[in-house]
């Protein structure tokens, strides 16, 4: 079933990753330029922005899920009709990692396409004295899911505008593969059908 992206030609990004990671955070440093300080656990909220992105205006909706696992059900079917992921975790905490890497295999199960639009955010970059996960650590792990891999800080904005558009930018690139596949399915099958005629008439 198509997604209402397609409908409305809008990027679907959709926000993952446990409770407390900053994924609030960074969406509302992307869409609204504030930084949230208090943490209050988001059951779903859901953002549209337009921006200029490379050749021209780009219309992109968040939907910035829920980490808690009583959310579980719900979240399940943004998983099913996102366009592109930000999996989100926090450089202080291991299990956060842990977590993401799950669910990518999970997005991956449900989506069943090579190469489907996520991006692995080490968010918290500025609380470096707290660390638990290094930057080589990080990469070798998002190199082993085959996606790009990028540290944030939604309090000072560190490579917030980098990892929406980043993320966009592979949606498209996805959309337009998936059309030149399309297309040529169809001229295939275009061609075929002329030669079964040409064949006829030869008959």
């Amino acid at each position: 079933m198509a997604s209402n992206s397609a409908t409305n030609n809008a990027l679907r990004l959709v926000v993952v990753g446990s409770g407390g990671v900053g994924k609030s955070a960074l969406t509302l440093q992307w869409v609204q330029q504030y930084f949230v300080t208090d943490y209050d656990p988001t059951i779903e909220d859901s953002y549209t922005k337009q921006c200029f992105l490379d050749d021209g205006m780009c219309k992109i909706e968040v939907l910035d899920t829920a980490g808690q696992d009583e959310f579980k059900t719900m979240r399940e079917q943004y998983l099913r009709t996102g366009d592109g992921f930000l999996l989100v975790f926090s450089i202080t905490s291991r299990e956060t990692l842990d977590y993401v890497v799950k669910l990518h295999r999970h997005i991956d199960r449900l989506r069943d396409r090579d190469n489907f639009p996520m991006i692995l955010i080490g968010n918290k970059c500025d609380l470096n004295d707290e660390r638990q996960i290094s930057m080589e650590e990080a990469s070798t792990v998002a190199r082993e899911l085959n996606v790009p891999y990028l540290e944030c800080s939604a309090k000072f904005r560190k490579n917030v505008d980098q990892a929406f558009h980043d993320l966009a930018r592979l949606v498209r690139k996805f959309r337009e593969n998936d059309r030149q596949l399309h297309n040529g399915d169809q001229s295939d099958g275009i061609h075929q059908n002329k030669k079964k005629k040409k064949n006829c008439r030869i008959q």
